[in-house]
C-alpha cells in the first residue's frame, strides 16, 4: 500500500493528513469550511484515494491559511506515498461534466511543479468559502505534490458546478496517473531514471 502521513503545524493552522493511494475512496474530512470539506470528499471518492484530513485554522481571521495549508499538507502526503514513483502511469487527463459544465484536467506526476488555471468564477463565495481561494488550493496542492497540473473550464455557468467539476476532474486524472503500468511496474517512467528536477 502506498500511504502517506503528514502533521503540519504553524502559528496559523494545525493540519493532520493520512492518505492511501491504493484505497477505495473512503474519507473523513473536517476543515471548518463546509464547501472545502465537500470538495475533499469528492476528491477522495472519485480518485479512490482514502483521505483522513483534520484541519484547525485561524478562521476568525479568514479562510486563506486553512485552504493553503490543507493543500500543502495533502500534497506532501501524496508525494510521500508515491515514494520513487516506480511503475506509475504518470500522466492523466479527465473530462468532468456536471450538468451545463465541462472541465478538462490534465496532469503529469513529474516532480516538477507547474500550474495553469483557466477557470473564471463570478460569485465571491460558495457557501462560506471565498472563491478566490479555490485556485490557491489547487496551486498549493500541485506545488507540494510535485505535479504539472492544468485545469481548464471549457464552459459552464453555475459556479458550484464549475468548481465541483474541477475537483472531480482532478480526482479522475489522478486515478489514471496513479495506476501501476503492468508492463513497467518496476521502473520509473522517465528516460532520466528519476522524476523531479529540471
Amino acid at each position: 500500500m502506498r500511504t502517506g502521513s503528514v502533521h503540519r503545524k504553524t502559528s496559523e493552522t494545525s493540519i493532520d493528513v493520512e492518505l492511501n493511494l491504493d484505497g477505495t475512496g473512503i474519507y473523513k474530512v473536517s476543515t471548518g469550511i463546509g464547501f472545502l470539506d465537500h470538495m475533499m470528499e469528492q476528491l477522495s471518492r472519485h480518485s479512490l484515494i482514502d483521505l483522513d484530513l483534520k484541519a484547525i485554522g485561524d478562521l476568525h481571521i479568514d479562510q486563506h491559511h486553512t485552504t493553503e495549508d490543507s493543500g500543502i499538507a495533502i500534497g506532501e502526503a501524496f508525494s510521500q506515498a508515491l515514494g520513487e514513483r516506480k511503475g506509475i502511469t504518470r500522466f492523466g487527463t479527465a473530462y468532468a461534466p456536471m450538468d451545463e459544465t465541462l472541465t478538462r484536467v490534465s496532469l503529469d506526476i513529474s516532480g516538477r511543479p507547474f500550474f495553469v488555471w483557466k477557470v473564471k468564477l463570478d460569485n465571491p463565495r460558495l457557501g462560506e468559502w471565498d472563491t478566490e481561494l479555490i485556485e490557491h488550493w489547487f496551486h498549493s496542492f500541485s506545488q507540494s505534490a510535485g505535479l504539472t497540473l492544468h485545469v481548464e473550464n471549457l464552459y459552464g455557468s453555475n459556479n458550484h458546478h464549475i468548481v465541483e467539476s474541477c475537483f472531480k476532474g482532478l480526482a479522475r486524472a489522478l486515478r489514471q496517473a496513479l495506476e501501476i503500468d503492468p508492463r513497467k511496474a518496476d521502473s520509473i517512467p522517465s528516460t532520466k531514471g528519476t522524476l523531479g528536477g529540471g
